[in-house]
């Protein structure tokens, strides 16, 4: 098992999960602590290089261009509607990355 992998997959689903979270609860906490795992998802990505990393790592910055918008219009122009809809924008692209990170998983043979 490449433990790296298992890393750079726990904040890839950590990140979805917490946008989720945020979609059902509307906490500026779960929001901020969605865009924190997400930006060191997007910060373990840089150094990757397999056959869809330039896709994934795309994907993974279209989600930070949403959730910290997204925070920032919460945060400071309490602007509810427009944090949800961004943060949406943000959950298909991370269900997005994962969708790849599973087809590079398949095109990936281990040898044992």
């Amino acid at each position: 098992m490449e433990w790296s992998k298992v890393i750079y997959v726990f904040f890839i689903l950590m990140s979805l999960t917490s946008t989720a979270g945020f979609l059902y609860d509307h906490s500026s906490t779960v929001l901020f602590i969605a865009g924190s795992l997400n930006i060191a998802s997007t910060i373990l990505k840089i150094g990757v290089r397999n056959i869809l990393s330039a896709e994934i790592f795309a994907g993974s910055l279209v989600a930070d261009l949403h959730l910290v918008p997204a925070f920032i219009s919460l945060e400071i122009y309490n602007n509810l509607e427009l944090a949800t809809a961004l943060a949406i924008g943000a959950v298909i692209a991370n269900a997005f990355s994962l969708a790849l990170v599973l087809i590079e998983s398949s095109k990936v043979k281990e040898e044992y």
